[in-house]
C-alpha cells in the first residue's frame, strides 16, 4: 500500500480525506494532542484494521472524536450531568470523557459498555470531523512506540500501512488527552494528560 501525504491546506484536503474514509481507508490527521489514526466508527471491519495497523490489543478500547456536541447522540447512550459540565468546561480540548456507549457502535471498538469521547481543539481536526461526523481515532503510532507529533514521524512508523496522512505541521500538544471515567458519582482519571484532577474538580465545584 502506498501512503499518500497531503497538506491540510490543500483546497481538496477535506473532500479527498472524506472519500478515502468512505471507501474504508485509514487516515491520519493532526489534533491538539498528537496525530490521530482514524476510520469510520460504524463498520467493524474498518475498526479491525485500526487494531491490525497499530499492532494494538483488541482488549484496549479505541475512542471517538467528534466535531460538534450534537453528534454525541450518535455514539453515546447517556451523558451524566458531571460529563456535561466537563464537556462544557474543556471542549474543544484535551479531555476524553468515558461514558455509556450507543448500542449501534460495534463492540470491537471497546470490550465493555462504555466509550471514550472527545472534541479536539485543532482547526484541521474540527474541519474534518464536522464534515465526516464522529470518527474512531487512536494515536497514530505503532503500539509501544512513541506518539507522533509530525507527519514525518507518522511516516516513519506507519508508511505503507495507511492510505492518507493530512499534514498539518507539528501538533501543539504532544501529550495524549486526559481520560476521565464519568460513569460513577465522582470523576476518576484513567490516564493523566494535560488537564489535571484539580482542574476537573474545580470545574465541578
Amino acid at each position: 500500500m502506498k501512503t499518500e501525504l497531503l497538506s491540510a491546506d490543500h483546497p481538496s484536503a477535506i473532500p479527498h480525506t472524506l472519500d478515502v474514509l468512505n471507501h474504508g481507508g485509514l487516515i491520519v490527521f493532526p489534533t491538539d494532542t498528537v496525530y490521530g489514526l482514524a476510520a469510520l466508527p460504524f463498520q467493524p471491519q474498518f475498526i479491525e484494521r485500526l487494531y491490525v495497523v497499530k499492532g494494538r490489543s483488541s482488549q484496549k478500547a479505541i475512542g471517538i472524536l467528534l466535531g460538534k456536541q450534537a453528534d454525541l447522540d450518535l455514539v453515546i447512550s447517556a451523558m451524566s450531568p458531571m460529563a456535561v459540565r466537563l464537556a462544557d468546561a474543556f471542549w474543544p480540548g484535551p479531555l476524553t470523557l468515558v461514558v455509556p456507549r450507543h448500542p449501534n457502535l460495534p463492540f470491537v471498538l471497546a470490550p465493555d459498555e462504555t466509550i471514550g469521547v472527545r472534541m479536539p481543539d485543532h482547526p484541521v481536526a474540527l474541519a474534518l470531523l464536522r464534515q465526516s461526523g464522529p470518527l474512531a481515532v487512536t494515536s497514530a503510532n505503532l503500539s509501544g512506540r512513541e506518539n507522533t507529533g509530525t507527519a514525518q514521524e507518522v511516516l516513519n512508523q506507519l508508511r505503507g500501512r495507511i492510505h492518507l496522512i493530512l499534514d498539518g505541521g507539528r501538533v501543539p500538544g504532544g501529550v495524549p488527552s486526559t481520560v476521565v471515567d464519568c460513569t460513577g458519582e465522582q470523576p476518576v482519571i484513567l490516564r493523566q494528560g494535560p488537564i489535571t484532577l484539580e482542574a476537573i474538580q474545580a470545574a465541578l465545584a
